[in-house]
């Protein structure tokens, strides 16, 4: 009687051992199916935004140059050709004060031999100088960048470069691309989940993308980010990457 019992007992024990096993291995399957609908129960989304800018500040810049046998007659008439410089852009409108000179570099030139190769000789030297003009003025920037050469019926060697056209409030501009690419994005996700039945839930994640700055009707774009310089006109383009909930 003693040792039914005791087999019964352990029975007993095995039973609920296989009961708790059961129950145990149910959850944890009902868990890992829960875990797997809710990784899998959202959607990402792109949204982008568009708008077009007018340069507000423009950046010229210009050189010239003298070369002459005698260093000290090419500095002084360097310094002849800076004042021609500066007397023609203030009569063009641009304040003296606002006309930024650079430092005068110098090449030397010397004499070459029969062979090719060049001695100790010094034949001339070469000086160059800078100027450079910020302004808000686009367009008297953009006259002078093309009329600047001007400059050489007064015998200065002088060449002009293109104007570079820049924003200044981009910074400002890039807050609300961002927030109209989100939109755009969540109103994309309820288009597409209209369809379904389903609603667009909390926004779990986001990622913004690189800005491209491109002239007018461009498609061109960078994995970097593209920042128009060329253009007075252009378009800022911003990207978003949403992940929303879906209920």
């Amino acid at each position: 009687m003693f040792i039914k019992d005791q087999k019964n007992a352990v029975w007993m024990v095995v039973s609920l051992i296989l009961a708790l096993g059961i129950v145990v291995s149910s959850y944890i399957l009902t868990s890992g199916i829960k875990e797997i609908k809710g990784s899998t129960n959202s959607l990402s989304v792109k949204g982008s935004a568009k708008k077009q800018i007018t340069s507000d500040l423009a950046v010229w810049t210009g050189s010239f140059s003298l070369q002459s046998s005698s260093l000290s007659e090419a500095y002084q008439n360097l310094k002849d050709s800076e004042k021609k410089v500066r007397t023609y852009l203030v009569k063009q409108g641009i304040k003296e004060q606002d006309i930024i000179f650079s430092s005068i570099s110098t090449n030397t030139n010397h004499v070459m031999l029969p062979n090719g190769m060049y001695s100790n000789q010094i034949e001339s030297y070469r000086l160059y100088q800078s100027v450079e003009i910020r302004s808000n003025d686009i367009d008297k920037i953009t006259e002078i960048s093309r009329n600047a050469t001007d400059l050489i019926n007064e015998g200065v060697e002088f060449q002009s470069n293109t104007p570079q056209y820049f924003y200044t409030k981009l910074s400002e501009l890039k807050i609300d691309m961002i927030e109209l690419a989100t939109k755009d994005a969540k109103a994309r996700a309820e288009k597409m989940l209209g369809a379904t039945g389903n609603r667009v839930g909390t926004l779990k994640s986001a990622y913004v993308g690189i800005f491209q700055i491109t002239p007018l009707y461009s498609d061109e774009i960078s994995d970097y980010g593209m920042n128009d310089t060329t253009s007075i006109e252009k378009e800022i383009t911003s990207v978003v990457t949403c992940e929303f909930e879906v209920q």
